[in-house]
């Protein structure tokens, strides 16, 4: 004879069950690094890298949050119904055949419909702040995506930086670094920013789309030929990051990579001093006729002009 189980029965199993499940989500909360509380993205524990990665941070992580809410909840209506409506040895009667359940259907509706509201709502409000350009920058950079470098203007003190791309980006070891952050090259071209100043970036491309992208920053964004996007942004943290293209822009999209130094005021004056005795006067236009030699991977210019 086999005994059945009683609904107090059932209900004690599925008591000791939560209970596990709570310790459990306790011990992994307790246990939790940093970079677990940031959804994994890129971040220091010192401080924020600009102004707005706190922001898109916490919409990541919020995200998450609710789609995993979502998830336990799902996955525990799925396992209650397994255990509780299983099929006994002892049952041969066929289960109750529901077409439909009114309340149901219409908590179906309306639970989605709230959900997709809130997460536009967030997203919304964070992406105007994040896009917002009306503020008055204290530094404007125009940044020129070419294949497979990147060409910096530093509008505000006339000078500008041209890079070429790494031919075997995967041969760099961890001297090539620098200041030992991974994905940067002493040989890459370095773009810098001054600490704690509002810099607007205006982003144009000279052939094909690329993505300027600086994944500390936790931002991106397209460069479109004939069409000219522009953010701005405050860096917060003091340091050397690494930069890349995010958009497949041809054969050695691989190669296009650039630093990036946050730096205080004083460092970032004797840089462009730096590029100004170095004759990198003016700015680099985007109507350079470029003739790119596969062989050494260096791109020439046929005719090069640079505006006094």
């Amino acid at each position: 004879m086999h005994s059945k189980r009683t609904p107090r029965s059932r209900k004690a199993v599925a008591l000791r069950a939560t209970a596990l499940a709570v310790v459990v989500a306790g011990l992994a909360t307790g246990c939790a690094s940093d970079a677990a509380s940031r959804g994994y993205l890129p971040g220091y524990s010192d401080g924020e890298v600009t102004n707005q990665t706190g922001r898109i941070t916490d919409l990541w992580v919020g995200s998450w949050i609710a789609a995993l809410a979502v998830g336990v909840v799902t996955w525990g209506l799925m396992l209650w119904c397994v255990a509780a409506y299983r099929k006994r040895r002892d049952d041969h009667r066929l289960p109750v055949q529901t077409r439909y359940h009114m309340p149901l259907e219409i908590m179906y509706t309306i639970v989605p419909t709230l959900m997709v509201l809130v997460l536009f709502f967030y997203t919304n409000r964070d992406m105007g702040e994040i896009l917002d350009t009306t503020a008055e920058p204290d530094v404007s950079v125009q940044v020129i995506g070419k294949q497979w470098s990147w060409d910096f203007n530093y509008l505000d003190d006339g000078v500008y930086e041209s890079g070429q791309h790494l031919l075997e980006p995967g041969s760099e070891t961890a001297a090539d670094e620098v200041d030992g952050t991974p994905g940067t090259s002493a040989k890459l071209p370095t773009l810098y920013l001054p600490v704690g100043e509002r810099v607007e970036f205006t982003l144009d491309s000279r052939d094909v789309i690329h993505s300027f992208w600086i994944p500390a920053f936790l931002f991106k964004m397209d460069m479109i030929p004939g069409k000219t996007n522009t953010f701005q942004v405050v860096p917060e943290r003091e340091g050397t990051y690494a930069g890349k293209c995010a958009e497949l822009c041809g054969e050695f999209h691989s190669g296009m990579l650039f630093n990036v130094q946050v730096v205080d005021r004083a460092t970032y004056d004797a840089k462009m001093d730096e590029l100004r005795d170095k004759g990198q006067t003016g700015e680099l236009g985007l109507d350079l006729n470029r003739q790119q030699h596969p062989e050494s991977g260096a791109a020439h210019d046929e005719t090069a002009e640079v505006e006094g």
